[in-house]
Parts: C-alpha cells; sequence; structure tokens
C-alpha cells in the first residue's frame, strides 16, 4: 500500500503542476473556455453564472496559479492533510464540470489541458474520476507520506511559486503564450493544414430490427436503415476547417494565402486595446513602402469598425473573419500576424510591434 500511496502522490501532484502550467502559458485561451462554461451554465442553471464573465481573466490566471501551487505543495508534502482537501474539493468540482459537460454535450473540450492535449469531454470526466479516487486513497493513506520539509520552508515554497505563478500567466497575458499549440503557430503553412494529410475514410451505421451494425461499405441490404456515417481516421482530416477572409463583394482568403501580407487582427473593436496603434501604423506605412501588403482583419462589423479605424488613424482596407477564428489564430486584440504565401512568419501581440527591420528579416528567411 505504500509504494501505492507514494505513486498516487507522485501522479497527482505532477499532474496538477502539468495541467496548470498549460493553463498559465495561455490564460487568454483558459479565460475563453471559462467564459463557454459561463455561458452554458446561465442557460441551463442559474442567470448569475452571467456575472462571472467579466472575471474570466483573473479566474483564468488564478485557478491555473492554484493548481501549481497545489501540486507544488502536495509533492513537497507541505500541510499535507489541508493540501488533500483542496484537491478533493476542486476535482470535485471539475468532475461536475466534465460530467455535465459529456453528459449534456454542451462544452466539446473541457480545456484540461489547454490546446497542448484536447481531450474530448468523456475522456477528461473519466481522467477526474481516476484523479477523485487517487486523491481519496492519499486522504486515508497520507500516513504513508511523512513531511519533506518543515513549515517555515514549506511556507516559502508555496509563496514563492504562487508568485512566480502569477507572474508567468500574466507576461503571457501581456505578450503571447510562451509556447504556441495552435495550428496558427509561426512556421506553420495554412494552406497546407486545410486540406486532409491523408483521404477520409468512413463507416456506416445502420439500424435493423433495433439493432446497430457498422459497415466499411455501404450496405445494398435495403432493409437496414441508415443512422450516421462517422470518419474513420478524423485525426487524417484538415487541421485547419474556418479560416476564411471576406468582404461585401468577395471572397479574399486566397488572396490572404499568397504573396507577403501583414495582417492586422482585431477580434472586436468594443474590447480592442487603442494605446499602441501609434506603433502599428508607423510598421504599416513602412510595409507599403517595403512591398508587404498590410491587410486588417476583424469580426466587428463595417459601422463599428469604421467609426474604430478613424479613432486610431488605421488607414488599412479592412476585411472580415470569424472571431472565433481570430482569437484562435493569435492572444491579442489587436495582434498582428505576418504570412509569406500562407505561411506564418510572425505573430506579435499589439505590446510588442516590431520594426520593419525584423519584419523584412523573417521574409528573407523564406526566401
Amino acid at each position: 500500500m505504500k509504494f501505492i500511496t507514494k505513486f498516487f502522490w507522485l501522479f497527482v501532484g505532477v499532474l496538477f503542476i502539468f495541467s496548470g502550467l498549460i493553463k498559465i502559458n495561455d490564460p487568454v485561451g483558459t479565460a475563453i473556455k471559462l467564459e463557454e462554461y459561463f455561458e452554458v451554465f446561465s442557460t441551463d442553471i442559474a442567470p448569475f453564472f452571467k456575472s462571472f464573465e467579466p472575471y474570466s481573466l483573473f479566474l483564468s490566471i488564478f485557478l491555473s496559479a492554484a493548481e501549481i501551487v497545489l501540486g507544488v505543495a502536495l509533492l513537497v508534502r507541505f500541510r499535507l492533510k489541508l493540501i488533500l482537501w483542496l484537491l478533493l474539493l476542486i476535482i470535485v468540482f471539475f468532475t461536475f464540470l466534465t460530467f455535465y459537460s459529456a453528459y449534456f454535450n454542451k462544452v466539446t473540450d473541457c480545456g484540461c489541458f489547454g490546446d497542448a492535449i484536447v481531450l474530448t469531454p468523456w475522456q477528461s470526466f473519466t481522467k477526474d474520476i481516476v484523479l477523485l479516487l487517487m486523491i481519496l486513497v492519499l486522504l486515508f493513506t497520507q500516513r504513508y507520506l511523512p513531511p519533506f520539509v518543515r513549515a517555515s520552508s514549506g511556507t516559502i515554497i508555496t509563496i514563492i511559486t504562487a508568485a512566480l505563478s502569477v507572474v508567468i500567466g500574466w507576461y503571457a497575458y501581456e505578450h503571447l503564450p510562451y509556447i504556441d499549440f495552435r495550428s496558427y503557430k509561426v512556421g506553420n503553412n495554412i494552406p497546407e493544414l486545410m486540406k486532409p494529410s491523408a483521404p477520409l475514410r468512413y463507416k456506416y451505421v445502420m439500424t435493423k430490427d433495433g439493432q446497430e451494425e457498422e459497415f466499411e461499405e455501404y450496405p445494398t441490404d435495403t432493409t437496414y436503415t441508415f443512422k450516421e456515417m462517422l470518419a474513420v481516421n478524423p485525426e487524417d482530416g484538415p487541421k485547419i476547417t474556418d479560416f476564411n477572409v471576406w468582404n461585401d463583394e468577395a471572397d479574399f482568403t486566397q488572396e490572404v494565402l499568397s504573396g507577403n501580407k501583414l495582417l492586422i487582427l482585431v477580434q472586436s473593436v468594443a474590447k480592442a486595446e487603442q494605446k499602441n496603434f501609434e506603433s502599428i501604423n508607423a510598421l504599416v506605412k513602412a510595409a507599403e513602402k517595403a512591398g508587404i501588403t498590410p491587410m486588417v482583419i476583424t469580426s466587428s462589423s463595417a459601422q463599428d469598425f469604421e467609426v474604430f479605424r478613424h479613432e486610431v488613424n488605421l488607414a488599412v482596407p479592412f476585411y472580415f473573419g470569424d472571431g472565433t477564428v481570430l482569437k484562435t489564430i493569435i492572444r491579442s486584440n489587436p495582434g498582428l500576424v505576418l504570412l509569406q504565401n500562407g505561411t506564418v512568419k510572425g505573430k506579435w501581440h499589439h505590446n510588442d510591434t516590431p520594426d520593419i527591420e525584423e519584419v523584412q528579416e523573417l521574409l528573407a528567411e523564406g526566401e
């Protein structure tokens, strides 16, 4: 039993730290996931959940930091009984979230490990059940886990871990995630990722006499009733399926993915930060002189963007894109993306707007 307890202790501690680090690497993405939950709960459970949405970023950093702190405290066995009870409360809460998402098919990705490891709702629920059982075992067998450090040392370690976690999360928010796990990361070619990596294969789910059967080819027996068609190898499908750019006159997706383009992405003018547009406008002018085409892509309406562009003096043609896609491409509003024939050469938070020399250097690397 002692071996099992120590294995559970190590596994739970490392997993909580890993989960917290993945989330705090991308606090904006975690906040977006929390907003999804608040939206669902406000509709299905109680309207007051909607009031949490403005605090999603704060909760994102706080909860991610809490996971890291609890994981570290568990590993150094600081205030073990208290830490285990806190872990139990957290995992019970997460288990409820994942069960609700899975059973009612409300949030299709729990965001447990951000974009690094995408789990289905039922996989997430299973993971939480396993962790719940492990934590319960640890609660009843903690006698096998004597303290590693003195109380004073444990306090210092916990405080330092909490401070570092918050700083890491806030820096990622003010700039960009340290590691980009999304399909639009630097180096990826968007047109290639819009194609399947291999031909998709399907199976057919049919019913007959109340029984379901699966076929690799559509059955010729007319007594079967078609139920659904499922991809056998969905992992070989396109990694990017929803990248589209348009205006009121035409589709401009292919235009964006050809040549050298400097994209200024404005997800929503209502939430866009305006303080760095002086630097952005200077880069736009320099890019035009260097033969790089600047383009704005926004999810706001034409009327709202016209007002916004005059407020920030942004004299660049603008086009439209899906708001969710823009949030996926870059965790900054506004944000800048440099494309060379559809390949992502650079991405910048508006706080880190580059100069034209940096942009030209990146483009020269691909020639």
